[in-house]
């Protein structure tokens, strides 16, 4: 499978203009299987989504519109509002307009999210051309026990708004799960500012060894785009099988 990210900066609460950009930045980009944006690419990172968030599903509809053209997946979250409550959604669409989701499960408390947002409780893993994907968002990162590999997934795309403060973080973090995990790691962050924060990219794409295959360094909006090879990763869980020592145990979720 062949992935492209777009690391992008997002206007704030601009979605007509933001989708114009990613639609133009995908048209620009390396044909490829799969196109990932960032989190809350439509809107910005808005910890209050009143006024903000799409009530509609416009950015829903141009992912499948754009998916069908290209032939190819699309993924990334967008802040969402039903019957007055609020999501960060993370949706993958396929070329035939399919579509799966994933709500966010650790909020940012940090920055006022869970004040705003309802968090999902249901765990996302979608397959797409053989391969299995988890679903995740930002500060999901930081929780190795939710993103635990139950040897049910091959990939996971954390897709971000990720701040400059804490890049070193996001860094070292995007490895070690790929590591422990023995999968392929997508990160997908932003770069630019909004009213609250500067960030700074550093997305990439990592294979189950630790070993990044491709990642932009500067801040700027940039494309990183990798083949993943589903050979390599079975014959390495094979050869080392450390999925088969994992701890026993079940994740009990939070009242």
């Amino acid at each position: 499978m062949k992935i492209t990210t777009l690391q992008q900066d997002i206007l704030w609460s601009s979605p007509n203009e933001n989708l114009q950009r990613a639609d133009k930045a995908i048209d620009e980009a390396p044909i490829s299987d799969l196109y990932i944006l960032p989190e809350m690419f439509s809107t910005g990172f808005c910890t209050e989504p009143e006024g903000i968030a799409e009530r509609d599903c416009t950015s829903l509809r141009w992912m499948q519109q754009k998916a069908k053209q290209m032939g190819a997946a699309i993924a990334g979250s967008i802040a969402t509002e039903e019957e007055g409550v609020f999501y960060n959604r993370f949706y993958f669409v396929t070329p035939e307009g399919d579509y799966a989701q994933y709500d966010k499960h650790h909020l940012f408390t940090y920055g006022g999210e869970h004040n705003r947002y309802q968090a999902g409780q249901e765990r996302v893993v979608v397959e797409y051309m053989g391969v299995r994907i988890l679903l995740a968002i930002c500060y999901d990162l930081r929780f190795p026990v939710w993103s635990r590999n139950r040897k049910d997934y091959d990939m996971a795309i954390y897709v971000a708004s990720w701040p400059t403060p804490r890049v070193e973080a996001w860094k070292a973090l995007l490895h070690a799960r790929a590591i422990e995990n023995q999968c392929y790691v997508v990160g997908v962050n932003r770069v630019g500012k909004d009213p609250y924060c500067q960030y700074s990219g550093h997305s990439a794409i990592i294979d189950p060894y630790g070993k990044t295959l491709a990642e932009c360094n500067e801040d700027k909006e940039c494309l990183l785009t990798a083949q993943i090879d589903m050979d390599t990763l079975e014959a390495f869980r094979e050869k080392f099988p450390v999925l088969e020592d994992a701890d026993d145990f079940v994740l009990t979720p939070r009242e």
